[in-house]
């Protein structure tokens, strides 16, 4: 038996004709970009959220892109702030800060959840700092009161990095509904993904909607009227309505995924592994990676791949040592470079079956 790290075709193949149907309607509709499917998308994750506003974009990236951009139009920040982000992250939350001028801050993150220790942000904020960039990293929730009364006492916007984590809650608000915006990316392995690429943006922020709208439409609101220099980042009707369809399973295969992740926590004996913590609740995490560490991370991957087990590694540098931001090569993270040295993501998807999740339990076991 060999198991793949995520079988998409298996997991789209679930919904086939529902899909099929939707697509054939879209075809046949003569309508692609900005229609009822990108309506009725927005309408249904918004509602899915608890947001009052979705704006469906082209992808990850683009939304956090666009939240920033948005908050720069609206004289909120400007070119030169600062907003301070997780070390440990996937590079697109700092690509979206500093591709609009603004200066991302890393911050150390929590090595018993992998997401930003929200202690250790309040030393990093300066006169210009004008948001905290929070990314709930591998399906798990990070939100605390705490941070809610330091964005109030400094008067930040806490900007969700809502990528790998759609579905997820603290305190029974969902992510994408805790800050003052939310980026999703709808890329085909995420919990809820597309046929190719898509994203959204979540707020509750009618101005910021309103901005973002436009901006993703060249700047535009009305053809050929341009009231902002905008870019071209909109959702397609033929992803909108493949999401739609998928929406609908999303706390079904979520579940799936934490039954998977307790059978690994509970029965992976090896004392090579650290293993992720299950939360208390088991609503903060919808797992979309199940992420081990061990010292001897590329012998396991090794032994595992020759076993019939595929892994990744998410991610094998870390941001401030890629050459993207050479600038920042000299800097020390020494919690973010142990994750990113020691990471390996074993396969989890809600396809899997019982006895595939009992197989990479027992090799790893026999490591």
């Amino acid at each position: 038996m060999s198991i793949k790290f995520l079988d998409l075709q298996q997991i789209n193949l679930a919904y086939q004709q529902e899909i099929e149907e939707r697509i054939l309607q879209t075809f046949r509709s003569g309508w692609y970009l900005l229609g009822n499917e990108v309506k009725n998308f927005e309408t249904n994750l918004a509602q899915y959220i608890g947001a009052k506003h979705a704006i469906g974009v082209a992808n990850g990236l683009d939304a956090l892109r666009l939240i920033l951009r948005g908050y720069i139009e609206l004289g909120i920040m400007q070119k030169g702030d600062e907003i301070i982000v997780p070390a440990n992250t996937y590079i697109a939350s700092i690509l979206a800060i500093s591709d609009n001028g603004l200066i991302p801050v890393l911050a150390e993150p929590d090595l018993d959840t992998y997401n930003i220790d929200i202690h250790k942000i309040e030393d990093k904020i300066t006169d210009k700092t004008k948001g905290i960039m929070i990314v709930h990293l591998y399906g798990q929730v990070v939100f605390s009161d705490a941070l809610k009364s330091l964005a109030q006492k400094y008067n930040l916007k806490i900007i969700e990095d809502n990528a790998q984590a759609i579905g997820a809650e603290w305190n029974g608000i969902k992510t994408g509904n805790l800050g003052d915006a939310a980026g999703f990316s709808f890329y085909p392995g995420k919990n809820l993904g597309a046929l190719g690429d898509a994203g959204a943006v979540t707020t509750h922020d009618a101005e910021l909607a309103n901005a973002i709208r436009a901006l993703a439409n060249y700047g535009s609101h009305k053809k050929y009227v341009n009231i902002y220099q905008g870019l071209n980042s909109r959702l397609d009707e033929i992803q909108a309505a493949v999401l739609d369809v998928k929406l609908q399973y999303i706390d079904k295969e979520n579940q799936r995924r934490r039954e998977i992740a307790e059978q690994y926590v509970k029965n992976i004996k090896n004392d090579a592994v650290t293993l992720p913590n299950l939360p208390q609740n088991k609503k903060e995490h919808v797992w979309h990676l199940f992420v081990i560490r061990t010292e001897n991370r590329d012998k396991l991957q090794q032994y595992l791949t020759e076993n019939g087990v595929q892994t990744l590694i998410h991610y094998p540098i870390p941001p401030h040592k890629q050459e993207a931001y050479k600038d920042w090569n000299d800097l020390s993270f020494p919690i973010t470079e142990k994750i990113h040295k020691e990471v390996l993501s074993l396969p989890i998807s809600p396809i899997m079956s019982d006895e595939e999740v009992k197989k990479v339990i027992e090799v790893v076991n026999q490591f």
